[in-house]
């Protein structure tokens, strides 16, 4: 395409030379030798304006000739008889020569400085794409993709050296794969003491597919940590130099995540141990201490038949409680595990809503439940995670809301998934409680002072909920009581 460009603006360089020559023979009181010479000087100016330099010097030697043929004696032969005319003939060529060598250094200076332009706009499209990369599972891969991307290559490549073994981070395997053995050859330049002149000079030499390729170092300070590969469209030498400072300022704030990352986790671990430990010493006192005060009067000999059978009772109750508890804390360290399953089949909703109540019918006993099934559609899932889910929430409702007060379930199926509400009518969930009932042993200040719990049960909904893709969310209704509402996407029959 450049080559075509400059034949048409040679050609017409030439049709401007013949149009000078025309307008002056058809009005020969112009044919002036000065007037001619600067008619061809100015075509000689616009072609070297807007072309190559070869472009332009073709064009001053094509106007030098027509000059010398058709305007200097003698006229229509390429010979001066005039001293005088060999001075003004090579005065025209020299300025020719000179403005278009100018114009052409103006022009390329300018096509380097948009060049520049363009690869700092890239460079900083980089840096923007870094600062996007949170997740430093792929950050690497994510990396070589970005630089492949904003730099138009065809092939990229973050390598980094572990031990004797290299670790390739590529946007898409090349036809040809690195060769271990170039990539350490070349990781050893780097490291060398004549490694950055070396670099400096070729930025590395490596095939791929028959394909010379470029390699930078990627340096941690002065060491070098890794390589970076570009294939494709040539990249200005300090423009590589940049991009791999790029790559390896990328490569350290990933180093960085993943040690925060432990650190945060470390934290949260500490706090879970805090208040899991503090929880439980406060769930598994109360029951004992029941446990044992029935035991001992049991042990009595006042209690009568009828004391006996409530004492019995009651720590048939309190047994009930710890395992509830210790159930909860299985559940939850199943989830932190990754070992909750999710056995997919096709299921109605009510009987989701059924094996619910069924696993919390000693908190739901005495309370009136208000069950709507919109439509018996079946939903293709693990009916156990969705029903696990939803005991909680009943659970919840029936510990935090008067026994006189009802709980309705309405649960429903459109070609979304299901959608399952639960309702009570207490006292709502305190606006600062909101963002935070989800999260595991938050127990509000009014929950706290009210009722005994580990605040475990809404956090587990959450979790197993997570397993299916699922979503839970929580809030206060106009008039009374709070909303919970399950949604588990899911194939609909």
């Amino acid at each position: 395409m450049t080559a075509m460009a400059d034949v048409r603006k040679l050609a017409l360089g030439c049709l401007g030379v013949s149009s000078v020559t025309l307008l002056v023979w058809r009005w020969p009181h112009f044919s002036n030798a000065t007037t001619v010479a600067l008619g061809f000087l100015v075509v000689v100016l616009l072609v070297a304006a807007s072309a190559r330099l070869w472009v332009a010097v073709t064009t001053s030697i094509i106007a030098m000739l027509a000059f010398n043929f058709f305007f200097l004696p003698p006229v229509g032969a390429l010979v001066i008889a005039d001293p005088q005319n060999w001075v003004a003939l090579f005065a025209f060529l020299a300025v020719s020569l000179v403005a278009s060598n100018l114009s052409a250094v103006a022009r390329d200076r300018t096509q380097e400085a948009v060049t520049r332009r363009d690869e700092l706009a890239r460079l900083l499209d980089v840096s923007r794409d870094i600062l996007l990369i949170t997740d430093s599972d792929v950050a690497n891969a994510s990396l070589a993709t970005s630089i492949a991307r904003r730099f138009d290559l065809e092939y990229a490549a973050i390598c980094l050296r572990h031990g004797v073994e290299w670790r390739v981070f590529e946007p898409a395997p090349p036809a040809q794969p690195l060769d271990p053995d170039e990539l350490s050859a070349a990781f050893a330049a780097a490291d060398a003491r004549d490694g950055p002149a070396w670099f400096a000079d070729r930025h590395g030499a490596l095939a791929i597919a028959g394909q010379d390729v470029s390699v930078v170092p990627l340096r941690f300070g002065t060491k070098p940590i890794g390589l970076l590969v570009a294939a494709g469209r040539p990249i200005e030498s300090g423009t590589l130099d940049a991009l791999a400072g790029l790559a390896a300022i990328a490569l350290e704030r990933v180093q960085f995540l993943d040690e925060r990352k432990g650190v945060e986790l470390a934290r949260q671990g500490e706090e879970l141990k805090s208040a899991l430990l503090a929880s439980l010493s406060h769930d598994l006192r109360t029951p004992l201490t029941a446990i044992r005060v029935a035991a001992d009067n049991l042990r009595s000999s006042w209690p009568d038949e009828r004391e006996r059978r409530e004492q019995g009772d009651l720590i048939v109750s309190e047994v009930d409680r710890l395992s509830r508890l210790f159930q909860n804390i299985l559940e939850m360290a199943r989830i932190d595990a990754g070992a909750v399953a999710n056995d997919a089949r096709w299921v109605a909703p009510s009987e989701i809503v059924d094996a619910a109540r069924s696993r919390v019918e000693h908190a739901l006993r005495g309370r009136a439940v208000e069950a709507s099934v919109e439509s018996e559609r079946l939903v293709r899932l693990d009916p156990r995670l969705p029903a696990a889910a939803l005991s909680h929430l009943l659970e919840n409702a029936a510990q935090y809301t008067p026994r006189s007060s009802s709980i309705q379930i309405d649960a429903s199926v459109s070609n979304d998934g299901l959608t399952i509400t639960v309702r009570d009518h207490g006292a709502g969930i305190a606006p600062g409680d909101l963002p935070h009932v989800f999260k595991r042993f938050y127990r509000g200040a009014d929950a706290r002072t009210q009722r005994p719990g580990t605040g475990m049960g809404l956090a587990i909904a959450h979790g197993v909920l997570a397993v299916v893709g699922g979503r839970i969310s929580a809030e206060n209704c106009a008039d009374d009581g709070a909303r919970f509402t399950i949604v588990v996407p899911a194939p609909v029959k």
